[in-house]
Order: C-alpha cells, then structure tokens, then sequence
C-alpha cells in the first residue's frame, strides 16, 4: 500500500485524472468535479485519502451529512473509481470503495415548455423580425432559437459553431460533444433556413456563426438573450433557458414518437438513464398507446369469468 501523505496523494489523483481523461475520454468539467471533490477528500483525511480504510470513509461520510444526494452521489462515484484505480494499478491490495454512501441521487425533472410556450418565443421572434428598420441581431436569434428547439444543442456546441457548419444542402450536423464522442444531429429545414439568413450578416472571414469580438457568442449572453426573449413573449424568463429549449426539444419529440434510442443518439448522451428522464413527461400518452396499439385493444372484455383459449 502507498504510504499515505499530501504528496502521496496530489500526484495519484493527477495520474488518476489523467487516466479518465485519456482512457475514459471525461470532459474537462467532469475532471475538474473530480479533481475538486478528490482534492477536498484528501484535506479532510490530512493527506490520507490513497491509504484510507473503511472507518475513514465512514468518517468522510458522516462529514457529508448537510450536503444534497445529488453531491453526495457525485462525490462517492469520484471516489469509488479513484480506489478502483489505486487497486488496478498495484498501489493497494484492497478497495475500501464499498464503504462509501450510494444515496441514489434522484434526477430533478426538466423544466418543461408547453407548445404553446414555443409557440409564443417564435411569435415574439417574427415581431421582432417584422420591425422596421431589421435589425440583424433579430436573425441572429432567430438562428439561435431554431437551433436549440430544433435539433436540441448543447449551449456550448450552439454558441461554438464555425461559420460554415450548418451547410443548405444537408440537412445534418456531426458535433463532437462531451467526452470527444461525436454525434450526428438531424438540422431542420426551418433552422436551416434561419442559418442562412443570419449568416449573409456573418462576414466570411469569421470563423464562428455566432461571433462575438475575436471570439463567438458567450453561453452567458445567450442566456441573456433567451431571458429577454421570454419577458416578450409574457413566459417567466426564470422559465426558459438554453437548456430549457433542450429539454423541450427532447420531450415534445419523445412526445410525438420518437424511439428513445434515437433520442439518446441526438443529445449525445453517453447513458440510456440520462435519456430516460424524459419518459415522465407524457405518461398520457403511454396510456393512449396502450389503448390503441396493444393487440388486445380491440378486444372486448370477458365478463363471464372465464381466461382467453379456455
């Protein structure tokens, strides 16, 4: 076993993040938790979280008390594959990992936009484009929201695009999202069209479609944007939010039949589970499914007791 010390401690949790990332293929804010909730593990135990035992765990634990499940849950998975490292590569004979709480932290539901909610940001987008004089910042929203609501981007993916991604005749985009997974993301005809008249305003030195100075657009003002636009559309702009217009995105297609694995492909989620969040939003509508589609909907029923083929 690795004798214990901050030293100790401080270089195995950096070769350890340097093996998520490498091998694992984590994003940089997935290392960053890591290396936080790690880091913070190792002050409490004095520099002795690589030889911690079980009753140290249990210590850590107890520490955690005020904390939600949501953190508690982020910091024991942290934890558990840093142990499942220090085991695989010889560093300890054991995994104490075991010792740590499994709270099953409970997914919060999305935030959910009604149809008639979009129905009114695109309205308040089409008054704006009305306006006299234009003003191409108008497009430029325009763009953004079709994005987002159309092919549920990621507000990062959305604001980074280069100039040229979305090109007229293809009705499709290949992200490289979290982890350096790529995907490729069905395009709309009406985004399409909305890209097309933003960007006779992009000049075609620009390397971003959504430039902003020598950079693109912050996820920041995009944020703002969505914000102002809700408060015209008479929407609580606490309401709606980039990730917001993803989620809508994801539950009106699930909505209107979309397979979930298909969905799963769209958003680049790397886990069915994360996906399957979704499914609540509609359960109506399973029950209509049920109705219609099973084999024995257009049954009637037997009222005299006696079992179908009997």
């Amino acid at each position: 076993m690795t004798a214990p010390g901050p030293g100790t401690d401080r270089a195995l949790i950096e070769r350890f993040l340097e093996m998520m990332a490498a091998e694992a293929g984590a994003a940089k804010n997935t290392i960053a938790a890591y290396r936080s909730d790690l880091a913070l593990a190792s002050d409490f135990l004095t520099g002795g979280l690589a030889a911690a035992s079980a009753d140290d765990l249990a210590r850590l634990a107890g520490h955690w008390l005020e904390l939600s499940r949501s953190s508690v849950a982020r910091k024991s998975a942290a934890l558990r594959r840093f142990f499942a490292f220090l085991a695989d590569e010889g560093h300890r004979t054991d995994d104490p990992g075991a010792a740590l709480p499994r709270p099953g932290a409970q997914r919060s539901l999305p935030k959910i936009l009604s149809h008639g909610d979009i129905d009114r940001l695109f309205d308040a987008i089409a008054a704006r484009i009305a306006r006299v004089p234009a003003d191409p910042n108008d497009l430029r929203l325009s763009a953004l929201v079709e994005l987002l609501y159309g092919s549920g981007l990621r507000a990062t993916e959305l604001v980074s695009l280069p100039r040229n991604a979305v090109a007229p005749d293809r009705p499709y985009l290949i992200l490289r999202g979290k982890g350096g997974r790529e995907r490729l993301v069905p395009i709309s005809d009406r985004a399409r069209a909305a890209v097309a008249a933003w960007r006779a305003h992009v000049a075609t030195d620009r390397l971003w479609l959504f430039p902003s100075g020598k950079a693109f657009l912050s996820r920041v003002r995009l944020y703002q944007l969505l914000k102002t636009l809700a408060a015209e559309a008479g929407i609580p702009p606490e309401r709606v939010s980039p990730h917001v217009l993803r989620h809508a995105f994801a539950t009106h297609l699930l909505a209107g039949g979309a397979d979930l694995r298909a969905l799963q492909s769209m958003l680049g989620h790397a886990d069915i589970a994360t996906t399957e969040i979704y499914t609540h939003v509609d359960a109506s509508r399973l029950v209509e499914l049920v109705n219609t589609r099973h084999p024995l909907a257009d049954s009637k029923p037997r009222v005299d007791g006696k079992r179908r083929g009997a």
